[in-house]
């Protein structure tokens, strides 16, 4: 693929509305215009969670590639993995715009989207056409959520794990996202059962035939008191799921925030959350002793961020919002970062280093 570079593409996009960008970001990278693919990766970055094979720990959060349109460029440009979604049941169109702010002094983003989708059907087609050409490079995960209107909101979750499970690699189910009214309130011990339970029994019926049961986990946000915290651990290890996402934006307002934007509704993510998130995660693994795959996400910038969330807890790094100001290149630094740390560690994995700082 050519490659354009993003000290030349930056000045341009942020002229444009962010969502305007996003959008001429995904059509550039559809048509091949952005990315180039990459040296194969150290063999100290390599780790397997879920019986996956990981080239890398570092991969692309959802909310990127909400409709699965450019699962393959990503991975081209240097992810380990990917996940596709979030993506609802039925398309709906998400909240008015303008909906998504750049918070350029603070290395933030805020978006209150609502789960804008074009809807299973053509999220399917796309994870379908990706299996039926063989493509096996990375690993894709489907993220999916609920419609706003739902009222039985693990009903919405069952269809979705149901159409996507033996399509991805792995499943997420959104349960954080402070941006549908009442989704949050799914993270409740109760309500997180109810959930899980059924979802599971979604999977268990989706692979009868003996296929693969793709692992099953659950987002939440960093926005959790000790205490809620401590239920989804228990929850999550009783139910046996197979892993935490921790965390997503907050509604949280740092008073250092610098930008015009600061105040606007919705979710706050970058380098803002990074703290918060951190802490959350240290937290989670600390409730679940390590028996449970963790994926750091909130606020990576540097492979110095990563390090410290595989240090936490974290046996997988996502990122989003440092793509928006610093583009493609700096996958290949962060993993370059990341390498020369747990080298200077003495680390001779990334598995070895994971909560390094709670042991």
């Amino acid at each position: 693929m050519a490659n354009f570079p993003f000290r030349v593409a930056r000045p341009l996009l942020h002229a444009l509305d962010p969502e305007r960008a996003h959008g001429a970001t995904l059509w550039a990278l559809r048509h091949g215009l952005a990315g180039a693919r990459v040296a194969v990766d150290e063999p100290i970055l390599a780790t397997r969670v879920w019986s996956l094979e990981f080239s890398n720990p570092l991969g692309l959060a959802a909310g990127f590639d909400k409709d699965a349109e450019v699962m393959e460029a990503m991975l081209a440009l240097g992810f380990g993995f990917v996940e596709a979604g979030t993506v609802t049941p039925e398309p709906q169109s998400g909240n008015p715009q303008p909906r998504l702010f750049r918070l350029d002094e603070d290395g933030g983003v805020i978006n209150r989207l609502g789960f804008n989708s074009k809807g299973l059907a053509a999220f399917v087609i796309r994870l379908k056409k990706r299996r039926e050409r063989g493509i096996s490079r990375g690993i894709v995960g489907a993220n999916v959520g609920k419609n706003r209107d739902v009222t039985d909101a693990a009903a919405d979750y069952v269809k979705g794990v149901a159409a996507v499970c033996g399509l991805a690699d792995y499943l997420v189910c959104n349960l954080s996202s402070p941006n549908t009214p009442g989704l949050r309130d799914l993270q409740g011990r109760a309500q997180i059962e109810e959930v899980i339970g059924r979802v599971l029994d979604a999977r268990r019926a989706a692979c009868v035939d003996g296929g693969r049961m793709p692992p099953l986990l659950v987002k939440v946000g960093p926005d959790l008191e000790e205490s809620e915290i401590r239920d989804i651990a228990e929850v999550a290890l009783a139910s046996k799921i197979d892993g935490l996402i921790v965390g997503n934006t907050t509604l949280d307002r740092p008073s250092t925030l610098r930008s015009r934007h600061a105040q606007e509704r919705g979710g706050l993510s970058g380098l803002p959350l990074l703290a918060k998130a951190n802490t959350c995660l240290t937290e989670m693994y600390r409730f679940t002793g390590g028996r449970l795959p963790l994926i750091g996400c909130g606020g990576v910038a540097s492979g110095t961020h990563a390090y410290a969330k595989i240090r936490a807890g974290a046996s997988l790094v996502q990122l989003y919002s440092a793509l928006v100001y610093h583009g493609p290149e700096l996958i290949i630094r962060i993993k370059r970062e990341l390498a020369e740390r747990l080298r200077v560690d003495g680390f001779e994995s990334v598995a070895d280093a994971v909560g390094a700082d709670t042991r």
